[in-house]
């Protein structure tokens, strides 16, 4: 291989990712993948809860964060026990299914309404 031909983002693709050949099978490796942890399907479907509390207060362009953080606690406090547990993956089904159900920006949750080790802060629940 001709490594002059190869553009800057090809490169870097081919350095992240190991290629090992046995037995005419290609295999490949994410460096990415090696390093992260599997984790547990959720046991809740969060495809079919109803963001309607989310939808109908946390509203752009400015999403303000007050208000956009109490709805989505009131959504999620109930799931509070899942959404916690980092050896599940249902806090990241959450935040997808919220981005894909309200079109919110990348981390407008994550980054503004959790807090901590235990993701979700539910003032007044055990």
């Amino acid at each position: 291989m001709n490594l002059k031909l190869l553009s800057s983002s090809s490169l870097h693709l081919f350095l992240l990712l190991s290629v090992f050949i046995s037995d005419g099978v290609y295999t490949v490796y994410s460096s990415r993948n090696l390093l992260q942890t599997q984790k547990v399907p959720c046991p809740l479907n969060f495809q079919l809860l109803n963001y309607t509390i989310i939808l109908s207060r946390c509203k752009g362009p400015r999403f303000p964060q007050q208000e956009c953080c109490a709805a989505f606690k009131e959504f999620a406090c109930p799931y509070k026990q899942y959404v916690n547990d980092e050896k599940t993956d249902c806090l990241t089904l959450m935040l997808s299914n919220i981005k894909l159900y309200g079109g919110y920006p990348v981390g407008l949750f994550a980054n503004t309404c959790l807090q901590g080790k235990q993701h979700l802060d539910c003032p007044g629940q055990a």
